[in-house]
């Protein structure tokens, strides 16, 4: 479509001409219930009626400029009360503007369309009730969805939202709302981006709280607290848990930013087929509803849901009341706020550990993001909104979180929180750039931020730390050193204030325990630790403890012989975490084979105490099966996780979370017939593991892996979603249904999701979820053809959220061959042109496999 596709050009020279002064959008969403359900694909959308009053000034009178709108049809458009012929001003995608004067109004009359995607306005039937549910959703650029605006962040302005509603549903918007002759009419914002207004419309259960503070000027802040989801879910909600993280999140950020919330009220709207994990609307915070719990999980769900409820808080700060001018700088926003969120739920909740979690889960993405061609410095070079879309990816969430704490190791924790201080008072309703913070930070620490910017903001890449011990002839060091180096694609050398842990076994044949630690700034590629000189030859040299930097760690042999022989023997749970995190990276770097990695994971995990961790072995085992192992070994590895995870789901406390980990993980390596037969058994009841309940989320585990092994038909997963009928029992039972084993179900599904748009975004995710089984490679053998020749057609014609998905989901990663490589590259050849967004998800996806094929060859090799 001509226009959608806002370059940061287009938007720099609209920002210089334009100013907004305020918008008033009224939605008449009655359209939204009913009968009438648009058919297949190419029929007429359901459509809802959007009318926008934007009022702006103009720098250059007589200028020409545009509104972005993206709108099936307009029925009416004026300017400065002159009407203008829809058919001649609106494209599809943007409304031309011309002659325009000092002061002006525009009002647009249109039918938007109600959304399936995730994109705009999504709509919702619930097939357990079916009741309508609807939500917005907007970032980067899909506000234009539903109402005409000027799409970019630098043009900000107050919005009042009226809305008509189906009789009896409730309507939230940013501002506080009254029900007044049958329009919900919501109060004025402060001035914020198109991108972070919302609607959320229908007949949600709704809880309310509240919260109070009162500051050292005697005056009190007092804040409505409400929190949704659908009808449903109203049993699992856990609503006091919300607002217990809620308010000691609104605690902990008035403690430590000094500027009270501004946003008024503070709703948190969970709904259904979400895309994100949260989206931090100001007054109306919007998470995908799978963050209520609808069986058993463990602490690790709800750390990371209190992470995700902190993130989306710090951003009412970072993000909404001071926003980057472009896109370019998004890092401004999500760095901050994935450090905050993590920071915030050590300081101010129950989960004091989440800094491991932050080690060993959330580093592992910004590590494989920053080894991906596609990598990019933290402060990237977006272009155009296709390139904001990709790039909410692990550089600007983890890595840039990393960064954050490296900058709080660097210039010291008050003198960082002084500096955020003072970005938010000079620049409140504003956008900035990154220059804006540097030199507030640069007052508070008496750093140079310049500096440090150019080594970790403005260069991409990944470092590997090593160190280098000496031993004199007494047995003790003579000279420690740790060594820096960097990809030849990304030679930057950085400085790393990093702790250097000395390990050794207590009393001689105890565990292992840290018993000197120096702290070093590290700059260049070798860097002296003249502290630990003379200290007794550790068995374990950890050189980036309680993990300051952000570095691939590296061992020297002596550490690694250690960890081979003792991993489970370090008692710090966050070294320990570190260590398993630098042994995935050397598997994942083809230096450790993958049988070695999953031996280790079979001796040592079982001891493993933090569930977090714990989980991310797991996953990390199976990962290094599906695409690290030597083929003609993946049968032998999986029959030895199996067996290694069924000793530690009988092995482990009853009913505890540590036994319901196992039981997932052992139904995702399930393989032999004895297996299948035990997961049969649970489900039927004919089986029992003490303690373990067997609840509706842990039998869709289950049925999962009979479903792809042939063992559960078509006929079982139609019982199963009768006695589940609900939202995610579909899409659990569609994620099934095309996971079974046969050439005609793989095809009906690869029709589903490529062939038609009829699939909703998360019935598109299921489909995909299910269709690539490892246990069945064979089946996909077709499939790697089918995929270069259509990933052009769907990237023009579907939304680039269907897009990336289908990109991503359905790339040949299974068929890993030479073949597929060469079958990727000459795509890539022959489609220099592509759109570059296209390409960067291909490129990534052949990166990967290229890994796999790298790995896979060191593990042929180990093999001997």
């Amino acid at each position: 479509m001509p226009g959608e596709n806002l370059s940061r050009d287009e938007a720099q020279e609209r920002a210089a001409l334009l100013s907004v002064d305020s918008y008033d959008v009224f939605l008449d969403l009655r359209s939204a219930v009913g009968d009438t359900e648009p058919g297949g694909a190419g029929a007429e959308p359901r459509t809802f009626r959007s009318v926008t009053t934007l009022r702006f000034r103009c720098a250059e009178p007589g200028a020409a400029s545009f509104a972005d709108l993206l709108a099936p049809s307009v029925t009416a458009v004026s300017l400065n009360g002159r009407d203008l012929d829809p058919g001649e001003v609106f494209d599809g995608s943007r409304i031309r503007l011309e002659d325009l004067a000092a002061e002006n109004e525009l009002v647009v009359d249109a039918q938007c369309a109600y959304s399936r995607t995730g994109e705009g306005m999504h709509r919702f039937v619930d097939p357990e009730d079916g009741e309508v549910y609807l939500y917005t959703q907007y970032e980067p650029a899909d506000s234009r969805r539903v109402f005409a605006n000027f799409e970019q962040p630098d043009l900000k302005a107050p919005f009042r939202f009226e809305v008509r509603a189906p009789e009896g549903w409730t309507v939230w918007s940013n501002g506080v709302g009254e029900l007044a002759d049958g329009v919900w009419k919501f109060a004025e914002t402060k001035p914020i981006s198109t991108y972070i207004t919302a609607v959320v419309a229908g007949p949600y259960h709704y809880v309310t709280d509240s919260y109070s503070r009162v500051f050292e000027d005697g005056t009190t802040l007092e804040i409505p607290l409400g929190a949704m989801c659908r009808k449903g879910l109203a049993p699992h909600f856990d609503a006091d848990d919300v607002f217990l993280v809620t308010k000691q999140g609104l605690d902990f950020f008035h403690d430590h930013f000094d500027y009270p919330y501004p946003f008024g009220k503070y709703d948190q709207a969970f709904v259904p087929e979400y895309n994100l994990g949260a989206m931090e609307n100001p007054g109306l915070v919007t998470f995908r509803e799978e963050y209520i719990f609808r069986g058993k999980v463990t602490q690790t769900s709800y750390e990371a849901r209190a992470n995700v409820i902190l993130h989306e808080m710090a951003h009412m700060w970072f993000g909404d009341l001071v926003t980057m001018v472009w896109w370019d700088d998004l890092w401004l926003k999500e760095s901050f706020a994935d450090f905050m969120g993590t920071f915030a739920n050590v300081g101010a909740t129950r989960f004091t550990d989440a800094w491991i979690t932050f080690a060993n889960r959330r580093k592992a993405w910004a590590y494989r993001a920053d080894q991906l061609p596609s990598t990019h410095p933290i402060t990237a070079d977006i272009r155009d909104l296709q390139d904001a879309k990709l790039n909410f990816d692990g550089i600007t969430y983890a890595k840039g979180a990393s960064v954050l704490k490296q900058l709080v190791a660097y210039a010291g924790q008050d003198a960082f929180l002084e500096g955020a201080r003072r970005y938010f008072k000079r620049n409140a309703y504003g956008n900035t750039r990154l220059g804006d913070l540097l030199s507030a930070l640069e007052e508070t620490s008496g750093r140079d931020m310049a500096a440090w910017s150019r080594s970790w903001l403005q260069t991409a890449g990944v470092n590997s730390l090593t160190p280098q011990v000496i031993l004199s002839a007494e047995g003790r060091i003579a000279e420690l050193a740790v060594l820096q180096d960097a990809p030849e694609s990304h030679p930057e050398l950085r400085p790393h204030r990093v702790a250097v842990g000395l390990y050794h076994r207590a009393d001689g044949d105890g565990p292992l325990v840290r018993y000197a630690r120096a702290e070093v700034d590290v700059d260049g590629p070798r860097t002296v630790v003249a502290e630990l000189a003379g200290e007794e030859a550790p068995a374990l040299v950890l050189v980036n403890d309680d993990d300051l930097t952000y570095c691939k760690i590296r061992f020297d042999e002596g550490s690694l012989a250690t960890l081979r022989d003792a991993l489970g023997e370090v008692t710090d749970p966050l070294a320990r975490a570190l260590c398993w995190s630098a042994l995935w990276n050397l598997t994942r770097d083809a230096i450790v084979p993958a049988r070695d990695f999953i031996a280790l994971v079979l001796r040592f995990a079982g001891r493993e105490s933090d569930i977090g961790v714990l989980q991310m072995l797991q996953a990390w085992a199976n990962s290094a099966l599906v695409n690290y192992a030597a083929p003609d070994w993946r049968e032998e590895g999986g029959a030895l996780l199996a067996e290694g995870a069924l000793r530690e789901l009988r092995l482990a406390e009853p009913g505890g979370e540590h036994q319901l980990a196992w039981a997932r993980f052992f139904a995702a390596v399930a393989s032999s017939e004895a297996d299948l037969q035990l997961l049969q058994g649970l489900l039927e009841g004919t089986a029992k593991i003490d303690g373990l309940d067997v609840d509706q989320e842990l039998r869709w585990a289950f049925l999962e892996p009979l479903a792809a092994r042939g063992a559960a038909d078509e006929s079982a997963l139609a019982a199963e979603l009768a006695r589940d009928d609900t939202a995610s029992g579909k899409r659990h039972q569609v994620r099934c249904l095309a996971a079974r084993p046969s050439a005609a179900v793989k095809a009906q599904a690869w029709a589903a999701v490529v062939e038609s748009d009829a699939l909703s975004n998360a019935l598109v995710e299921a489909t995909i979820s299910g269709f690539g089984q490892p246990s069945r490679r064979d089946l996909l053998e077709p499939y790697t053809a089918k995929y270069f020749a259509a990933i052009d057609r769907v990237w023009a014609e579907r939304s680039i959220q269907i897009g990336m998905d289908v990109v991503r989901g359905l790339f040949p990663s299974l068929q890993d061959s030479p073949e597929t490589l060469a079958a990727t590259d000459a795509w890539l050849a022959a489609h220099e042109d592509a759109p570059p967004a296209l390409r960067r998800l291909v490129l990534e996806s052949r990166d990967d496999l290229a890994r796999a094929l790298r790995g896979q060859a060191r593990d042929i090799a180990a093999a001997g």
